[in-house]
């Protein structure tokens, strides 16, 4: 984890899975989506041609007005691996459409290939995955007789803690490594669960709990009851939940600590289970029981990445404009889905129109105006467990005209960079005022509205940081965002989508084209 104290520079760390040649095209242009999902922007192909290099420090595009368009943004990361993961395991080759090109799909995708799994195109914005053989009891077919393999984690949090279960049930041992920060990411309650179940788990980072260490699978876990402490993530109970189904006798996960923050990430994962023909009871609170038996194999679109969505809706709220995005999802489990009453808080507008499925629909955010002409963004009070939404909440609070506070985010400094720390030292680079917990951030605690200025804003290799810094541009003029393409780990094109919105060329299509 790059910790606030100590800015990273420039991002070096964000290229793709060099494993994945039919993926990538030449050096130096992964930060712009693969070939194999040529996700849709206004109706057209993202071009896959390398483009000039982003500037670094990044001048964060200033609006003449209010900001109005409609965004189509890409698929959801967090569902996107999670249905890798599921289709790696599952009896017969899925399909998945819409997925997610980013830097955590294809690291996710370099991982379940090493394992035995293959992952190939499927028509435009599809892939299609042919689960482990043999249920990975035998190996990689391409695997010697120690089937060894090195799967890089980069940064990604669902690489890291979802593989491992997965590669318990293949023969051979994996060797899990990731970019630098990422040695300070959690993982002892994964690695301590798999333990308990037997599973021979050890390196230079098990002592810790933390990356690098290696998993000595032997195609087969046993399964049973086990308890971890999950309050550090979600993803230590989406972890061994996923890869449950095809141990021995299924899994009994037990949660032994504090309430489980994003729970909106664990009932995803159930949902996806279910979804896949798994029985799970989650009847009892901070209990889940995975029945052993086949996982289904999937045919499905994957939802739009909601959480990816806020800093577009946020720039409606920052500058009084109105931003729509199609495809929501009428119901979801997606953490971002609250943005329907977050923003609200803010003064916002929210509506949505359902389309004729009834499934889905168009989201609009709509910002409000003040008597002056001036965007009124209220103080929006507490807002608790915002989660991964909270770096783009807490650009609209150092923007709101009175005091706001984000609480029970504590998970937060075990992300990518402790992100609390992070938005509080870039908060007051701007000239914000900043009262960092624990576990919450209090801005404009005195009731007054910082006088803000621009800066140059260190983003910490998060790409969450990057979009805070580009919200603030909205309303802060001169901000500079220092490794913009750190966005290429959950949204690829997310510098030429946001200038395309900032500039008013985003049609109703999409963000720009």
């Amino acid at each position: 984890m790059v910790r606030p104290s100590s800015p990273a520079g420039p991002h070096r760390a964000g290229a793709a899975p060099a494993a994945l040649p039919w993926v990538l095209g030449s050096p130096g242009t992964a930060i712009h989506p693969a070939r194999i999902f040529r996700a849709r922007y206004r109706g057209r192909v993202t071009s896959t041609a390398p483009t000039p290099p982003l500037p670094d420090p990044w001048p964060a595009p200033e609006p003449h007005g209010p900001v109005r368009g409609t965004v189509r943004v890409p698929g959801s990361k967090s569902l996107t691996n999670r249905y890798l993961v599921l289709a790696a395991l599952a009896e017969g080759p899925s399909v998945l459409r819409g997925v997610l090109d980013s830097r955590d799909s294809r690291l996710m995708i370099a991982a379940l290939e090493s394992l035995g799994a293959t992952v190939r195109p499927a028509g435009e914005g599809a892939v299609r995955v042919t689960p482990l053989p043999d249920g990975g009891a035998a190996g990689p077919a391409d695997g010697g007789a120690a089937g060894d393999r090195t799967i890089d984690c980069g940064l990604a949090g669902t690489v890291m803690r979802f593989v491992p279960p997965v590669a318990a049930l293949v023969a051979g041992t994996s060797h899990f490594t990731g970019d630098a920060s990422a040695l300070a990411r959690p993982m002892g309650p994964v690695l301590a669960g798999l333990a308990a179940l037997g599973v021979a788990v050890d390196g230079p980072g098990t002592a810790g709990g933390t990356l690098p260490f290696s998993v000595r699978g032997t195609g087969r876990v046993e399964g049973g009851r086990v308890e971890v402490d999950a309050s550090g993530s979600s993803q230590f109970v989406s972890a061994l939940l996923l890869a449950a189904p095809r141990f021995r006798h299924g899994l009994h996960l037990v949660h032994t600590g504090a309430a489980v923050p994003s729970p909106e990430h664990v009932a995803m994962t159930v949902a996806v289970l279910r979804r896949c023909g798994v029985a799970v009871d989650d009847s009892v609170p901070g209990q889940w029981r995975v029945s052993p038996g086949p996982i289904s194999a999937l045919d499905l679109a994957v939802e739009p990445d909601l959480s990816n969505a806020g800093p577009f809706l946020a720039a409606a709220v920052a500058t009084g404009g109105s931003v729509s995005v199609p495809d929501w999802p009428a119901r979801t489990t997606q953490i971002g889905d609250r943005w329907r009453t977050i923003l609200p808080a803010f003064g916002a507008t929210v509506d949505f129109a359902p389309d004729a499925s009834g499934h889905a629909g168009t989201l609009t955010v709509t910002g409000t105006v003040g008597e002056d002409g001036h965007p009124r963004i209220t103080a929006p009070g507490d807002l608790p467990d915002t989660g991964e939404l909270a770096p783009t909440v807490a650009a609209l609070c150092l923007l709101a005209d009175g005091p706001g506070r984000l609480s029970r985010i504590g998970q937060l400094r075990g992300h990518e960079t402790d992100r609390l720390a992070a938005l509080a030292a870039e908060s007051r680079r701007l000239g914000g005022v900043v009262e960092e917990g624990a576990d919450h951030l209090g801005f404009h605690a005195d009731g007054r509205p910082a006088r803000l200025h621009g800066a140059v804003l260190e983003t910490y290799e998060d790409h969450r940081m990057a979009t805070f810094a580009a919200v603030v541009g909205l309303a802060v003029p001169g901000v500079l965002v220092r490794d913009v393409g750190t966005t290429a780990k959950t949204m690829p094109d997310f510098p030429r989508m946001w200038s395309a919105l900032v500039a008013g060329t985003a049609g109703a299509g999409g963000a720009g084209a």
